[in-house]
C-alpha cells in the first residue's frame, strides 16, 4: 500500500488516482490520521496540475462515503434540491425550495456558510432568532418527512469531510479548481439521497467564475458527476455581474426572501426562483412539461403555499416565524449611509464584486472560515442596471454597526456605479441551459 507521500508525489507528477486512492486520502484526513500539511500539499499539487473527470468523480464518491446520506426511502415524493455556485445577494435556494417542496416534492437541503463576498444560506437563515441548523441526522430526515422541507447544516454525519477540507481550501488558495467545486458541492448534494437536482452556475463579477466557459465547464463536469450516480440533474448559466434583488447581508436578505414569498419580490430574484422550482419540478416530476411547472411554480407564490411551508418549517426547527413578517424582530444596524448619484445618467453598471467585497468590510461576510459575521449589517440598493437617477437621488444605503471599515466600503461601493447618457442593453439573467 502507497504511503500518503507517494499519493501526493503521485499527484505532483501529474498521475491520475483511482477511486481506493481518493478514499485513502479523504478518510485518513477526516479521521485526523493525514496532517493538514499533508493535505494541502495534495490539493494544491491537483489545483496545479488539474484533476481528470474521473479523478473529480471518484474524489466526489470519496466524499460521499465518507458521511451518512440521508434516508428518505418511504418517501413517495420526488426527491429533489438546487444547488448554486454562489454569488453576491443570491437567496434563490429559499425562495425556490420551499416553491418546489409546496408544489409537491422533498427537498432536504444541507445549506453551508458562506466565505468572501459569496454569501452563505447557513448565515442568512443564522439571522432568524433561534432558528437551528444544527439537526441530527433524524431530525433532519423527521422534519422533511412531515413537511417537504428542511434545512441543515453540515456535520460529523453529514458530509464531514466537505466541512473540513473547505477550511483548509480556504487557506490553501485551491477554492476556484472545478473539480474541487465540483466535489465539494456534489458530495453534499448527494448525500442528500436526491432523486433530481438543479444547478444554478453563476457567471460575472459577482460569482466565483468570470467567464462562460468556465462556468460551462464547470457545470458540465457537475452534470457528469451526478449522471454517473444515477442523478436527473440539469443546469442554468446565470448572470451575476449586477448584484441579485436588492439586497446584500443576511438579515437584509432574509427580509427580501419573505417578500418574494409573498409577491412582492424584485422582478429579477422572482424570476430567477421561479425558473430554478420550475426546473426542479421539471425533474422531479417526469410526467408534466417545462411550461406546466413553470405556472405550477408560480401558482405556489400566488396562492401562498410556498410562504406557509417556510413559516412551518421555520417554527418546526426552533425559529420565530413571526420574524418574516415582523422584520423588527431580525437583527437590525445601528447606523445607515446613503450614497447618493453625483449626476443624472442611465445606471449601466453596478459591479458585483465591489458591492460583495464592501458588505464583508461591513461584517457581512468572511475572509476566514472562523471569521464571526454581523446578521443585521449589509447593503440596500435603491436602484438597478438600466434605471435613470438624477443628481443626489440615492443609488444605495449601507447599514453597519461598526464603523471601523465604514469609509473603505463607501469607496468600493462608489466606485462599484458607473453611468452612461444612454441607457444600456437589457441583459438575460439566464445565459444558458446545460443538460
Amino acid at each position: 500500500m502507497d504511503r500518503i507521500v507517494d499519493l501526493v508525489r503521485k499527484k505532483r507528477d501529474g498521475d491520475e488516482l483511482n477511486l481506493e486512492e481518493m478514499e485513502r486520502l479523504i478518510n485518513g484526513y477526516t479521521r485526523g490520521e493525514i496532517q493538514d500539511y499533508q493535505m494541502a500539499a495534495f490539493l494544491m499539487a491537483g489545483s496545479c496540475n488539474g484533476f481528470s473527470e474521473g479523478e473529480a468523480a471518484s474524489l466526489t464518491a470519496a466524499m460521499l462515503r465518507c458521511g451518512q446520506r440521508v434516508e428518505l426511502g418511504d418517501l413517495t415524493r420526488p426527491k429533489v434540491d438546487c444547488l448554486s455556485t454562489g454569488g453576491v445577494g443570491d437567496k434563490v435556494g429559499l425562495i425556490a425550495a420551499p416553491i418546489a417542496a409546496a408544489a409537491g416534492l422533498a427537498v432536504p437541503m444541507i445549506v453551508e456558510a458562506g466565505i468572501g463576498h459569496v454569501g452563505g444560506a447557513l448565515d442568512k437563515l443564522g439571522s432568524i432568532p433561534n432558528f437551528r441548523t444544527n439537526l441530527s441526522l433524524d431530525e433532519f430526515q423527521d422534519t422533511v418527512s412531515r413537511l417537504g422541507l428542511a434545512f441543515a447544516g453540515q456535520s460529523n454525519e453529514l458530509a464531514p469531510a466537505d466541512k473540513k477540507l473547505a477550511a483548509l481550501r480556504d487557506a490553501t488558495a485551491t477554492v476556484d479548481s472545478l473539480a474541487l467545486i465540483a466535489a465539494s458541492a456534489m458530495s453534499k448534494k448527494m448525500a442528500e439521497g436526491l432523486d433530481g437536482l438543479v444547478l444554478d452556475v453563476k457567471v460575472g463579477r459577482g460569482s466565483l467564475l468570470s467567464g462562460r466557459t468556465e462556468a460551462r465547464r464547470l457545470a458540465q463536469l457537475m452534470i457528469t458527476i451526478g449522471r454517473r450516480m444515477d442523478l436527473k440533474i440539469q443546469a442554468l448559466l446565470t448572470d451575476m455581474d449586477q448584484p441579485l434583488g436588492y439586497t446584500v447581508g443576511n438579515a437584509l436578505e432574509i427580509m427580501e426572501a419573505s417578500q418574494t414569498l409573498q409577491g412582492s419580490g424584485p422582478p429579477d430574484l422572482t424570476g430567477l426562483a421561479v425558473e430554478i422550482a420550475a426546473r426542479m419540478i421539471f425533474v422531479g416530476k417526469s410526467d408534466m412539461s417545462i411550461e406546466a411547472a413553470r405556472a405550477l411554480a408560480q401558482q405556489q407564490i400566488a396562492d401562498g403555499s410556498a410562504f406557509n411551508l417556510l413559516l412551518q418549517v421555520i417554527e418546526a426547527q426552533g425559529g420565530d416565524a413571526n420574524a418574516l413578517t415582523q422584520f423588527e424582530l431580525l437583527p437590525n444596524a445601528s447606523g445607515e449611509h446613503l450614497i447618493t448619484s453625483p449626476r443624472e445618467g442611465y445606471i449601466s453598471r453596478i459591479n458585483a464584486d465591489d458591492i460583495g467585497r464592501a458588505a464583508v468590510l461591513l461584517g457581512a461576510g468572511r475572509d476566514r472560515m472562523d471569521d464571526t459575521i454581523d446578521p443585521a449589517v449589509g447593503i440596500i440598493l435603491q436602484a438597478k442596471v438600466g434605471d435613470i437617477v438624477q443628481a443626489g437621488q440615492g443609488l444605495c444605503a449601507l447599514y453597519y454597526t461598526d464603523e471601523t471599515h465604514l469609509a473603505e466600503a463607501v469607496q468600493l461601493v462608489e466606485d462599484a456605479f458607473r453611468l452612461s447618457a444612454k441607457q444600456p442593453e437589457q441583459r438575460d439573467l439566464v445565459l444558458d441551459l446545460v443538460q
